[in-house]
């Protein structure tokens, strides 16, 4: 079976999932970490090269500042627990997004995460907090303008490989499997460039209920898609140009 190389995931649903339990939304955002525990040890386990998860967005700073402070506080406990696991299991670590709306405390528990599991071999895991796809693009743009006005990149010089390695994924795979749990059948402004030749999946399955069957259901529709990139479906079965 083929397997993707890099899958990103928006993990939608855990205040659906704990108001249906008459939870407050904190509960179900500290069981969709139970759930992130367990899809990182799947995708580990079966080989995946990389793992993106959206944690959170620039737009989901407009929740409830409660949620919002409690959703913070549980990045530093997640990172303060499972750095351990993650070094045992030689998984990279890399926070994407803006992270000068993070508070300081959270900055400096990322940046020390990020530094001990930054000669790991294992598992390329990504996540994204604070970030916006749109976000994403403007800031670079803004880093290739800055290199033409300075004279190191000439305008002509400005292609797809160039503007690529300005985005916070610079340096992977794009990824060629996305899901969105939840039900919902949206991007939500996630990896705009990066997910142009995804295969897409979505499922109604909250996040917090996340397990490895839907992983693996997930990846098995991946491996039934025909990826052919603007070709035929005939090029593709021959291998053709």
């Amino acid at each position: 079976m083929t397997l993707p190389q890099h899958i990103a995931i928006v993990m939608d649903g855990n205040g659906r999932w704990a108001e249906a339990r008459g939870e407050s939304r904190t509960v179900g955002h500290r069981a969709g970490v139970d759930a992130v525990r367990t899809c990182v040890r799947a995708c580990a386990a079966r080989n995946i090269g990389a793992l993106t998860l959206f944690a959170f967005s620039s737009e989901n700073w407009r929740r409830p500042e409660v949620e919002v402070a409690a959703l913070m506080s549980l990045f530093v406990e997640a990172l303060d627990r499972e750095l351990e696991e993650l070094q045992r299991n030689r998984v990279r670590l890399r926070f994407i997004g803006n992270r000068q709306t993070l508070a300081v405390r959270l900055q400096q528990r990322i940046a020390a995460a990020e530094a001990a599991t930054a000669d790991n071999d294992g598992l390329k895991l990504q996540v994204a907090v604070g970030y916006g796809g749109r976000w994403d693009l403007i800031e670079a743009a803004r880093r290739i303008a800055a290199r033409c006005a300075s004279g190191a990149l000439r305008t002509e010089e400005i292609d797809e490989a160039s503007f690529a390695a300005e985005l916070q994924l610079a340096g992977l795979p794009d990824p060629d499997l996305f899901v969105r749990t939840g039900g919902e059948h949206r991007i939500s402004n996630f990896l705009l460039w990066n997910i142009a030749y995804a295969e897409l999946h979505f499922t109604d399955r909250l996040w917090p209920d996340f397990g490895e069957p839907d992983l693996d259901a997930a990846i098995a529709d991946f491996a039934g898609r025909e990826r052919r990139f603007g070709r035929t479906g005939a090029q593709t079965r021959k291998g053709g140009a």
